[in-house]
């Protein structure tokens, strides 16, 4: 059970949880969202290409944000996790385009993923 100061967001913009966790939570004046995998929500699809995982990855994060009163502008701190450190620059190029300067602070780890190639969470600033 989640303690009175905390709120669970629930959207149906991004995919539902694939365990016992929330898309994200709300508390005081941050917002934690819960690393979203780079799968559609209205098809299930999940592509191939590197880019195109990180852009829906971002894109649910983003949809997440929104349904807590923020957006990516919000955000100060990530966290990625690569399925093989080699899609770092790829990965790279497109979270440089959909996030503003100053960037979030952020760790990048090459770790082991079920069947995806990334995965990224979110801690932002809820105004």
């Amino acid at each position: 059970m989640l303690n009175n100061n905390f709120k669970s967001i629930c959207t149906k913009n991004a995919p539902s949880p694939a365990g016992p966790y929330s898309q994200g939570i709300i508390t005081d004046n941050f917002v934690f969202v819960s690393g979203q995998r780079p799968q559609d929500p209205a098809t299930g699809e999940i592509k191939k290409d590197i880019k195109d995982q990180t852009y829906q990855v971002i894109k649910n994060i983003e949809s997440i944000l929104k349904e807590a009163g923020c957006s990516l502008k919000d955000v100060v701190r990530t966290t990625v996790y690569l399925s093989d450190i080699k899609y770092f620059d790829e990965m790279n190029s497109i979270y440089r385009e959909m996030f503003n300067e100053p960037f979030p602070t952020r760790t990048t780890i090459g770790v082991q993923l079920r069947g995806i190639d990334v995965e990224i969470d979110a801690i932002a600033l809820k105004k």
